[in-house]
């Protein structure tokens, strides 16, 4: 029975590597985004943090960078879809919360300055 519970437990903690695993992936790719980004490449950026949402579909910070490159390509839908992922994934975080609202500022204001036809 002792031998049986070990191997159960093995096979859990094994089960659980490739998790950690993608988490490790996902983190080195949203970093390499972020290197990038701040060398202007932002296609290659989002590249990177699309890759990493799709690694690890809970790293709520990957889904928040991934909304931020979005906007500086001018795609405010994907944005605001990745956004809300992001907002799901992790309500309570402040930065997420922030960026949510100057995406919103940022929209609202533009949509007051076209002319209305």
């Amino acid at each position: 029975m002792l031998i049986r519970s070990a191997m159960f437990v093995l096979m859990l903690l094994l089960g659980a590597l490739p998790a950690w695993a993608q988490r490790d992936d996902a983190r080195q790719q949203v970093e390499f985004g972020i290197e990038v980004a701040q060398k202007g490449l932002w296609k290659e950026a989002v590249y990177r943090w699309e890759r990493a949402t799709q690694l690890d579909p809970t790293y709520a910070q990957a889904f928040n960078n991934l909304a931020i490159g979005y906007e500086q390509l001018g795609q405010m839908d994907k944005a605001k879809t990745a956004y809300d992922r992001a907002r799901t994934l992790a309500p309570d975080n402040a930065y997420i919360r922030q960026n949510i609202e100057l995406f919103k500022e940022l929209n609202e204001r533009t949509a007051r300055s076209r002319p209305t036809p």
